[in-house]
C-alpha cells in the first residue's frame, strides 16, 4: 500500500512531528487542526467561531488531498469542555448543512491548553 503526505497553506502550519493528512486506501486522515488561521494564530472569540475556523482548516487540507470536508465519514472532536457541546453541534451541523449525511463522530472532553475546540476527520477520496 503506497502512502502519501498532503498539505495545504491554506491550514495552519504543523506544530510538530506529523502530517496535516495521509493520503492511502481510498482515504484521507486528516489530523487534528484547531482555531488558527493560516499564520498559525489563534482565532479567538466563541466555540462556534472556533469550530467555524477549525472545520475550514480541515476542509483546506482535504481539499489539496483531492476531496472535501464534504466526503468525511469519520469525525473526532475533542472539546475542553462538555458545556460547550450543544454550541459545537450547532456550528458543526450549519458547516455540514442540513441535508447533508453527517460523517459518524465522536466528542470527548480533553485537556486543549490556550483554546477549546481540536477536530480530525478521515475523508473518502475519490
Amino acid at each position: 500500500m503506497s502512502r502519501e503526505r498532503v498539505t495545504s497553506a491554506d491550514a495552519p502550519p504543523q506544530s510538530g512531528s506529523y502530517s496535516q493528512a495521509v493520503r492511502a486506501a481510498g482515504l484521507l486522515f486528516l489530523s487534528g487542526q484547531a482555531p488558527f488561521d493560516s499564520d498559525g494564530r489563534l482565532v479567538g472569540g466563541t466555540v462556534s467561531d472556533q469550530v467555524r475556523q477549525t472545520l475550514a482548516n480541515l476542509d483546506a487540507v482535504a481539499r489539496a488531498g483531492g476531496s472535501s470536508l464534504a466526503d468525511a465519514v469519520r469525525v473526532g472532536v475533542y472539546l475542553s469542555d462538555l458545556a460547550h457541546f450543544a454550541e459545537m453541534d450547532a456550528a458543526y451541523r450549519a458547516f455540514f448543512g442540513a441535508d447533508a449525511v453527517l460523517p459518524a463522530r465522536t466528542t470527548i472532553q480533553s485537556d486543549l491548553i490556550g483554546f477549546d475546540v481540536e477536530i480530525d476527520a478521515v475523508v473518502a477520496v475519490g
